[in-house]
Formats: C-alpha cells, sequence, structure tokens
C-alpha cells in the first residue's frame, strides 16, 4: 500500500530576492541586495547587525511599512508588496503588531485606550467588548494596575509594556519589534525579552531588531546583516 504524501506547509514569512534601493538625489543608496529569508510559525528571530546595516529596512519590509524596489514579500500567504495602501494598513493592523523602540503611545489617551485603539481601526472585538479584552492584556504584561493612566505617568520599561500590549490587541500571529529594548536599562530590557520569550512560548512568532549583543545571544534564531545582505544564520536550540 503507497504511504500517502504531504506537502510542507509554506512558511510564515517569505520574502525573495528583495531589493530596496532609495533615490538620494544623486547616487542611489541600496538597503537590501536580493535577501531571501523564510521564517516559520513559533520562531523568535534576532535581526543583529550595526547601524545602517540594512536590519530596519529589512524589518519594514516584514510588516509593510516600506516596499521593495523589487521581489517578493509573502506574509501568512498575503503577497504584501502588492496590495494597496488602504488594504495594506488593514492587513497590517490583523496580522503584524509593531512595538517601536520610542513606544509611539497617544498621549491624550490612557493607558488603555491606547490597548484598544487598534481594536477600533481594523473593528475587531464588539464594542462593549474592547475594554475588558485590552484589560486582559494590561494584565498579561503585567500593567493592567495603569490601565487609567496617561503614559506621561509611566515609566519607559511601563510604557513599553503597555506598546507590546497594544501590539496584541487583534492577536495578531506576528510581532515585529524594532529595537524595542534599545531605550530601556539592562533590568527593564531583560524584562521586556522574557515577556517576549513568553508569548513566543504561547505560539507567537517574533522578529525583532537589535544591536544589543546580550539580547543578541539569546534568541534561538539570529540573522546577522551586514551592508543590506543577510551573512549569518544561526539558530540555537
Amino acid at each position: 500500500m503507497p504511504s500517502s504524501t504531504t506537502s510542507d506547509p509554506a512558511p510564515l514569512i517569505r520574502l525573495e530576492s528583495v531589493v530596496k534601493t532609495y533615490d538620494t538625489g544623486e547616487v542611489p543608496f541600496t538597503a537590501l541586495r536580493s535577501v531571501d529569508l523564510t521564517v516559520e510559525p513559533g520562531e523568535f528571530v534576532g535581526l543583529i547587525g550595526k547601524s545602517g546595516s540594512g536590519k530596519t529596512t529589512l524589518i519594514n519590509m516584514i510588516t509593510g511599512i516600506d516596499r521593495p524596489t523589487s521581489g517578493e514579500v509573502v506574509i501568512s500567504g498575503t503577497p504584501v508588496h502588492a496590495l494597496s495602501e488602504n488594504k495594506l494598513a488593514v492587513w497590517r493592523g490583523r496580522t503584524i503588531g509593531v512595538v517601536f523602540q520610542f513606544f509611539q503611545l497617544l498621549p491624550t489617551l490612557t493607558v488603555v485606550e491606547n490597548v484598544m485603539l487598534p481594536m477600533d481601526f481594523c473593528n475587531v472585538h464588539l464594542p462593549r467588548e474592547r475594554e475588558a479584552y485590552a484589560l486582559g492584556l494590561l494584565e498579561q504584561v503585567e500593567m493592567a494596575d495603569q490601565a487609567y493612566k496617561l503614559p506621561s505617568a509611566l515609566s519607559g520599561g511601563q510604557q513599553q509594556r503597555v506598546a507590546i500590549a497594544r501590539a496584541l490587541a487583534n492577536d495578531p500571529p506576528i510581532l515585529a519589534a524594532d529595537e524595542p529594548t534599545g531605550n530601556l536599562d539592562s533590568v527593564t530590557a531583560d524584562a521586556v525579552f522574557s515577556l517576549f520569550e513568553t508569548l513566543v512560548a504561547s505560539g507567537k512568532t517574533i522578529v525583532m531588531v537589535t544591536h544589543d549583543s546580550d539580547i543578541a545571544a539569546r534568541v534561538a534564531r539570529a540573522l546577522h546583516v551586514r551592508d543590506g545582505e543577510i551573512v549569518d544564520d544561526i539558530r540555537r536550540q
């Protein structure tokens, strides 16, 4: 009796021959040079490299914040490079939670209102359920007791935890974090990294840009970026 075969599932993230060139006015600057990359569900990937190496441009390809000059970016089966701006915004809101170095919380909204914002934008959860869901996310990042304060009343580490809760608001499969510990002291950075590890253990996929060598040494998979190319791919068990 012949054995049945099944094809391997498609990767969650696939970049194929991605080139990004910026027109700087005189000599064009190529930030990414024919990058190929696949990331499977549940991976914790660190993009490591010096300033100007191309790592932020690379994560911006994954999030759709920037578009490739050529090549393909396919996330969870969606050809992101081909989406219109309107479709791209909705797709991003449901598929990728983005965490920035400087938090980018809206200063006039309370903590819980900041977390509810992506739900409002993408019409996720019933309106009457959003506050309770946001409070649950804040509990997950140990910030529920600060829910009705303004961001200005919080420390940097607290604001980053709120930003992570906001990134989780629509339960996206992927978190993309650009230097999420770059503005934090070492103790707080360690706490944020531990939170990321917990999220990966619960099934999230995380792609994180960092130049922090201590943090880089702890990710399960480290991609070293230099001069717009991935020059090393290190997997740790």
